[in-house]
């Protein structure tokens, strides 16, 4: 049986909370959300999409790194997990041995949906990221079979959605080719 606090945590106690399992969790107006493990599709969606951002990142030779399970923290009591998010290498050198949970510089950030995720990925992360800054979201939903972009402009995104074949107009990967089916396996 696992047990969560039952007061609202800081932000501090969330970085330093272990309940002494593998769970992960993301902090919603300072209760624990626990983060269900992946589907293997989703797995297997995740990891391909890793694997081909880091190539074209090696590609275009830039410093930056493509990362699972680092946080983003997105107000005073809010923390999310992102399931891909791209940062500049330098960004993770305050973290090396400490709690990952960034408070700036995220590139592009990506959530993959389940059936339990799909408003907080649509609705309230649109939101969140958008407020801390994150310059691109993408929201890659398999049963929808769809990838929505959105793109931060002047403090809100502005979304485009590709399906099938239509390859995927990334601002932060420009050069990258890539469709909808490729991305979800298809």
């Amino acid at each position: 049986m696992i047990t969560t606090p039952t007061t609202k945590l800081t932000f501090e106690e969330y970085l330093a909370y272990d309940d002494g399992t593998d769970n992960h969790y993301e902090l919603e107006d300072g209760e624990l959300i626990l983060m269900n493990p992946p589907i293997g599709l989703h797995a297997i969606i995740l990891t391909c999409l890793t694997n081909t951002l880091f190539n074209e990142i090696n590609r275009l030779q830039l410093p930056w790194i493509p990362l699972q399970l680092v946080g983003v923290r997105t107000s005073i009591r809010r923390s999310r997990l992102p399931d891909l998010c791209v940062v500049p290498l330098e960004q993770m050198q305050p973290y090396l041995n400490a709690s990952a949970v960034l408070e700036s510089g995220v590139l592009l950030a990506i959530e993959l949906v389940s059936p339990d995720s799909v408003k907080r990925d649509y609705r309230f992360k649109r939101a969140e990221y958008a407020s801390f800054g994150i310059p691109e979201y993408w929201i890659v939903d398999p049963a929808a079979q769809k990838v929505t972009l959105l793109l931060l402009v002047e403090g809100l995104y502005e979304e485009t959605v590709y399906q099938g074949n239509d390859p995927i107009q990334s601002q932060t990967f420009p050069e990258l080719v890539l469709t909808v089916n490729q991305v979800l396996q298809q």
